[in-house]
């Protein structure tokens, strides 16, 4: 937890082991939203709409399970695209 003063303009510098655990640097965005009597601020991060589906909960999990299976060594490569039809073809 950590305290700071809201100056004139009512304004609020976030502290910096709060800027750091969030990557918030100068110019993120930043939602503002009252829950249970407390204010909470939040990183707002901005989506290009042709990029929103890799974002979605769906395509996350996807990746997710990809990223476990290359670490795991559970992938194959191949050095053509006729490799790879040949492989999947058996």
């Amino acid at each position: 937890m950590a305290t700071t003063k809201v100056t004139r303009n009512f304004q609020v510098t976030i502290p910096a082991e709060i800027r750091k655990a969030l990557s918030i640097q100068i110019g993120t965005l930043v939602d503002f939203v009252v829950e249970k009597g407390a204010l909470v601020i939040r990183p707002k991060r901005l989506v290009d709409e042709d990029q929103a589906w890799f974002w979605t909960k769906e395509w996350q999990k996807d990746e997710k399970e990809a990223e476990r299976a290359i670490r795991k060594g559970d992938v194959v490569k191949f050095d053509s695209v006729q490799e790879m039809k040949k492989h999947f073809e058996k």
